[in-house]
């Protein structure tokens, strides 16, 4: 979660009301009636630095052609990035137990391809990575024709972060154990920890607003969309969900978060329960 700098600001409920609009129609964030606060909170060091002192004149620079640079910052500033390593366990789970067995007899010679959406500082698709490592060295000669992942975000700051693979020790413990620390990670002159090469070549980062189109990211097997889904508005959440069954190959996987579920798409997606856990399958 990003934090202003700046002292607090006063909103009035017109220009809240714009703010959220813009924001909805940037990147899909919906805001609540009273996350005014919110508002203050993370555009504080923004409203100081663009030198402006009312969100009205922030929201006249923003609409301006030469603001794109400062839109990205604000959505930067808005966007929570809450992640740890093999977040809620049992997906990765029943990526390694059930998913990938079932995929192996279909991909034969074909690439295995998993998109990682809204993959923050990196923690998912490089867990996802760490797992495909395990499960190759657990099953000798699965997925010979190798694997991509690819992790996208809104974000420019979390994907500068993600793809410099270092983490300082308070986020390596976030989930991840000790035996995968020692073997998917080296410790640098700095006291940070880096992610072995091995894992970090399967994954590929990339710039990617989920309301744009996603035709050029091709066909994939797996998409993790976990987490991200609960910040837009129900008819935004069946765009998306409709959208990204396009990039799905007929069989192939999606995993979305604990708290997110999936309803009225029984035209695009078969219910799948796990125990625990529940995943969706292209239909």
């Amino acid at each position: 979660m990003i934090q202003g700098t700046g002292r607090s600001f006063s909103i009035n409920d017109e220009d809240f009301r714009q703010f959220c609009q813009f924001l909805e129609t940037s990147c899909g964030i919906l805001l609540a009636e009273h996350k005014q606060y919110l508002v203050q909170s993370r555009l504080g060091g923004i409203m100081r630095e663009q030198q402006v002192g009312c969100l009205s004149d922030l929201l006249t620079r923003l609409k301006s052609p030469a603001g794109l640079r400062l839109r990205e910052s604000v959505i930067d500033a808005m966007t929570t990035n809450e992640t740890l390593w093999f977040r809620d366990v049992h997906p990765f789970e029943i990526l390694s137990d059930k998913v990938l067995p079932e995929l192996r007899g279909e991909i034969g010679r074909r690439r295995l391809r998993i998109w990682s959406a809204a993959c923050s500082t990196g923690q998912e698709p490089y867990s996802i990575s760490m797992l495909l490592d395990e499960y190759r060295q657990a099953n000798p000669g699965a997925l010979a024709a190798g694997e991509e992942i690819l992790a996208t975000d809104i974000s420019t700051r979390v994907l500068e972060q993600a793809r410099a693979a270092r983490y300082e020790m308070l986020a390596i413990g976030r989930g991840l154990s000790q035996e995968r620390q020692q073997r998917h990670f080296i410790r640098d002159i700095d006291g940070n920890w880096a992610v072995k090469p091995a894992i970090r070549s399967r994954v590929r980062f990339q710039s990617l607003n989920l309301l744009g189109p996603y035709g050029s990211l091709g066909q994939f097997d797996v998409i993790f969309c976990r987490n991200v889904l609960i910040y837009f508005s129900t008819e935004l959440k069946l765009d998306i969900l409709r959208r990204m069954r396009q990039q799905l190959r007929p069989g192939g996987y999606l995993f979305l978060g604990a708290s997110e579920s999936l309803s009225g798409l029984s035209d695009c997606y078969r219910m799948i329960h796990c125990r625990p856990g529940i995943i969706y399958q292209a239909v």
